[in-house]
């Protein structure tokens, strides 16, 4: 059976960095290339963690803002939850699911804690607090004073993918994005990813604010924006797009398909999640990878530590990493 010393070996790394990195010590600083380098070594090697201490006795709950069609429409969520879950398993703890509107039938009184998958208004979030102390956030972060939250630094995501496609020669870029809006409520949510884009292409002086284009985060908006775009801007169509998720950017590419726009000779495209279909769709879409499984995992752990006592909270940010594959350069 392989070892940490092994992985090490492997790796290139101190044990004491493997140990960390795959008990997801939330201290530890170090790059993406090395966490990917550790993970990739402890797969190749079929390596298996020795049960954890004993925690039969918890019983969480995994609340979603998003319905059941919603989570199977955009995956990002999805991938979350199955991380939680799979955690749950390891551990020998148990979990229930609900949507946020099936708040009313949780028995809170058989609950040690819940994680909360998504975004919620701070009346939602009082609503949850008003029944447990012990909250993880996964995707928002309603006060990092109070509430453990693991969450995507997606102002920083956004300027990688931008200085991607400077590197490459692209001043003309367009962005297709989405919006959304709190559960009962039709207020729209500023996306960091749209206004990551408008700043930062500003500060470099290529915001064209005719290339930009907002919708919902799905295959259908990311599909009928392109269509439009391609419609209204013709010849002067960007000769890139940044797409703020990669449900959005399969949707661009059917459309540049369907108008006979080869992609990545004329346009390039780039995505955000890296959602397990991007790499069998034609052709296969480069995207900023964001490890989603990874994030639930965390905010397990960061639950755990909670039931056990931790009062000062916790703002974990999970790392991001492009991966290029035909849609661009």
């Amino acid at each position: 059976m392989a070892t940490i010393k092994d992985i090490a070996e492997l790796a290139g790394v101190s044990i004491a960095t493997v140990s960390r990195v795959l008990n997801y010590d939330p201290a530890l600083s170090v790059t993406d290339e090395t966490r990917k380098r550790i993970m990739e070594a402890a797969e190749e090697l079929s390596y298996k963690k020795r049960p954890a201490k004993k925690t039969a006795a918890k019983k969480i709950a995994i609340i979603h803002w998003y319905t059941e069609k919603e989570e199977m429409e955009d995956l990002y969520y999805l991938s979350i939850r199955h991380g939680i879950e799979r955690r749950c398993q390891q551990q020998d703890i148990q979990f229930a699911n609900y949507f946020y509107d099936e708040l009313k039938d949780i028995k809170f009184d058989q609950l040690q804690g819940i994680i909360a998958i998504g975004k919620f208004s701070l009346g939602q979030v009082a609503e949850i607090a008003g029944v447990t102390r012990n909250i993880v956030f996964a995707d928002c972060n309603p006060d990092d004073e109070v509430y453990d939250s693991v969450i995507i630094d997606f102002d920083k995501a956004s300027k990688k993918i931008i200085d991607y496609l400077n590197e490459k020669g692209h001043k003309s870029i367009g962005y297709i994005g989405g919006r959304e809006t709190y559960k009962g409520s039709s207020v729209e949510i500023a996306d960091q990813r749209e206004m990551s884009f408008r700043s930062y292409m500003a500060e470099k002086g290529l915001l064209q604010n005719e290339m930009i284009y907002i919708g919902s985060f799905s295959v259908a908006s990311g599909y009928s924006l392109m269509k439009q775009v391609i419609s209204i801007l013709g010849e002067r169509l960007p000769t890139a797009f940044f797409a703020g998720n990669d449900s959005i950017a399969i949707g661009c590419l059917r459309a540049l398909h369907e108008e006979n726009i080869p992609v990545p000779e004329r346009v390039n495209i780039i995505g955000l999640n890296d959602i397990s279909v991007s790499k069998y769709v034609f052709p296969a879409l480069s995207t900023l990878k964001v490890h989603t499984e990874l994030m639930g995992e965390t905010a397990l752990e960061l639950l755990l530590e909670r039931i056990d006592g931790r009062r000062v909270a916790k703002k974990i940010f999970i790392g991001t990493e492009l991966v290029i594959r035909k849609s661009s350069f």
